[in-house]
């Protein structure tokens, strides 16, 4: 099973079987990844936010794509010390034609405020700038979620655009140094 991991966190990108599973038995995807079973707090808002995306973006695309499902599903953010899975992140399809990658995630409300969100972004981001084709890296967040807000500056990326509200933020490629 492809992972990517960090000294205190496991990314699994779930395949399309695995990604069924959670939409439909999230306890029996969990057991069948070997994790202990997470009593995730999700805010309502962003649990309504993920059925669309789930049904009729995820799930289609990633039984079309399944030699490049990475990036068409959910990767699971595991917490190593405790085996259990404390969020998630997800990107919005292949890089599109001008090189940009879109990134959400999701970290479980018991386990936010811990450098969660910055481990596992960091743990992607290095991830999607593997492929030679990503320019960019592309995150839309609501203006009044601050938590996120800092996330993204704290890391480098720029805010791009606000329409009503919603934000745009960008991270280019790093350049070498040479």
């Amino acid at each position: 099973m492809f992972f990517i991991e960090s000294e205190r966190l496991r990314m699994i990108p779930l395949t399309h079987q695995l990604l069924q599973l959670s939409h439909t038995n999230r306890p029996a995807m969990e057991q069948s990844l070997g994790l202990n079973s997470s009593a995730m707090w999700v805010d309502p808002l962003y649990k309504n936010e993920l059925q669309d995306p789930m049904v009729n973006f995820w799930l289609p695309k990633s039984l079309e794509n399944t030699d490049q499902y990475q990036w068409y599903t959910n990767w699971e953010i595991i917490l190593k010390s405790i085996n259990t899975s404390i969020g998630g992140m997800g990107f919005n399809g292949y890089p599109n034609e001008q090189g940009e990658a879109e990134i959400g995630y999701m970290i479980d409300g018991n386990h936010q405020n811990k450098g969660y969100a910055t481990e596992s972004l960091k743990l992607l981001t290095d991830w999607t700038f593997t492929n030679d084709l990503v320019k960019a890296i592309i995150i839309h967040t609501y203006s009044d979620n601050l938590p996120s807000r800092r996330l993204l500056d704290k890391y480098g990326f720029e805010q791009m655009e606000d329409v009503e509200g919603l934000l745009t933020y960008r991270l280019c490629r790093p350049t070498s140094a040479g």
